[in-house]
């Protein structure tokens, strides 16, 4: 195998992102293991065809996992097709059943089947990665679910809410990605040949007992695929646009996750933060700095996977009649490095869940400084219950909120409910003391414990379920 090392380039995923099990799954040899099973695999079925001898099938069988990369190498420079240098390696290692490999196939009947069974792991390994981020954060919801908190709509106080609510909200937006990952159906390009037409299995079969339709039920039965119903030379590329559709959404979802976390995790919120190495350095030049470094690489590779979905809707749109190969270079590089990427932003967001910190006297430090705006909604409502005019009362609210966010400013407490429960226009409908119990009531997060616990427990529920097909 060529030695790579770092004196030449080697992209960031070949060793700095993504787990070593998506890596082997996009590697060289688990495509060539990959080709070699659909070539078993199709020979196995065409022996029950009587085309070759089950000794044959056995030899092939024997050298299925001998990848030989020097030797492939070495017929590629010549033969300048990677898929025939790997016949001809494989070839040369059986003696029995060398020369019945790849019997009426196109590159792609190989290739493309090879690819479903791929993508179908990558997935795989993703939803178990899904799965785990889940899991760590219902820890948080459910211990966080009563921890009032205010919100902030605009980037600015709104109403309270609870820190486990608003790691629901994250934790939902994954659950719909699980379940769209879930729904989608990965099928291979079955056996049909150079155009679809199945046209050369039609000649191969002609005089058995078998029909192309059946030979190719048989091999997919064999690789547990479905056959997509009609092809062209490959299978459509609508499905890797599909592909990369569910992870660009995961990178969505991790992207929102992160950027909060990066916005929470700045002393002027001070909230939430990630975990902090005890050697870590956060800045060479402002040894003080607690840069929130994970969330924002999560960011950066959520930027790229979302980039990523134009270039398979390009291979699905432009490809011309029944195939052109412009889609064959990008595809090498634009599902691994999807999938890599969505590996490492699913692993470093679940460390960062995981070892997520509260920033307790921050949360008591902004409630009790914007939490009593809060309370100015019920006490509007209460107010036009007693009788008051709405757009009156709405316009003293108003005058007195803008007066507390002055004093807020120049860093004295807020004002607010003393300035309300002073006010003649108020006090002419309600007492001061029922101002003061309105306007406390307002610091009330409202269902949020209970809707976040009952989420919770509709996660639980879906993650029970029986592994789904992406898992076979």
């Amino acid at each position: 195998m060529d030695a790579f090392t770092h004196e030449t380039f080697l992209s960031p995923f070949s060793w700095r992102y993504g787990s070593a099990e998506m890596r082997n799954i996009w590697s060289q040899f688990h495509q060539r293991r990959l080709w070699r099973r659909v070539w078993v695999a199709l020979a196995s079925v065409q022996a029950e065809a009587g085309l070759v001898s089950e000794a044959q099938v056995e030899d092939l069988r024997a050298h299925q996992d001998a990848i030989d990369w020097e030797r492939a190498q070495e017929l590629e420079r010549a033969l300048r097709h990677d898929l025939m240098a790997e016949v001809r390696t494989y070839a040369e290692q059986c003696a029995v059943g060398g020369g019945i490999i790849h019997l009426g196939a196109t590159s792609m009947d190989i290739e493309d089947n090879a690819e479903a069974l791929r993508i179908r792991e990558a997935l795989a390994l993703v939803r178990a990665g899904i799965a785990k981020l889940l899991r760590a954060l219902m820890v948080h919801i459910q211990a966080e679910a009563d921890t009032v908190v205010m919100a902030y709509t605009h980037i600015q106080p709104a109403e309270p809410t609870t820190v486990g609510y608003r790691l629901a909200q994250y934790a939902y937006e994954f659950l719909c990605d699980l379940q769209s990952l879930d729904a989608f159906v990965v099928r291979g390009k079955g056996f049909k040949g150079a155009v679809g037409t199945a046209a050369s299995y039609a000649h191969l079969l002609a005089g058995t007992d078998m029909t192309p339709e059946e030979m190719e039920r048989r091999v997919m039965e064999r690789l547990g695929l479905e056959a997509m119903p009609v092809t062209t030379q490959t299978y459509s590329r609508k499905m890797d646009y599909g592909v990369l559709a569910i992870l660009a959404g995961i990178a969505a979802s991790a992207h929102k996750l992160a950027l909060d976390m990066r916005l929470l995790q700045s002393p002027l919120f001070g909230e939430m933060s990630e975990p902090f190495g005890r050697q870590q350095v956060g800045s060479s030049a402002m040894p003080f700095k607690r840069n929130p470094i994970n969330a924002e690489s999560v960011c950066s590779l959520a930027r790229y996977v979302a980039s990523l979905p134009q270039v398979t809707w390009s291979n699905a749109a432009l490809s011309m009649l029944e195939r052109t190969l412009d889609d064959s270079a990008n595809r090498r590089t634009v599902l691994p490095e999807a999938f890599l990427a969505v590996d490492e932003i699913l692993s470093r967001l679940t460390r960062i869940v995981t070892g997520l910190t509260i920033g307790r006297p921050a949360i008591a430090r902004n409630l009790a400084v914007y939490g009593p705006f809060s309370g100015t909604e019920p006490l509007l409502m209460a107010l036009v219950k007693a009788g008051a005019d709405r757009q009156a009362m709405h316009e003293v609210i108003r005058d007195a909120s803008m007066t507390a966010w002055a004093a807020i400013q120049t860093g004295s407490q807020n004002p607010l409910v003393d300035l309300l429960t002073t006010r003649p226009d108020v006090l002419r409908w309600l007492s001061p003391e029922t101002v003061r119990s309105i306007m406390a009531q307002g610091a009330d997060a409202g269902q949020a414990p209970a809707m976040s616990r009952a989420l919770c427990t509709r996660i639980e529920a879906y993650l029970e379920q029986a592994p789904q097909h992406t898992q076979r």
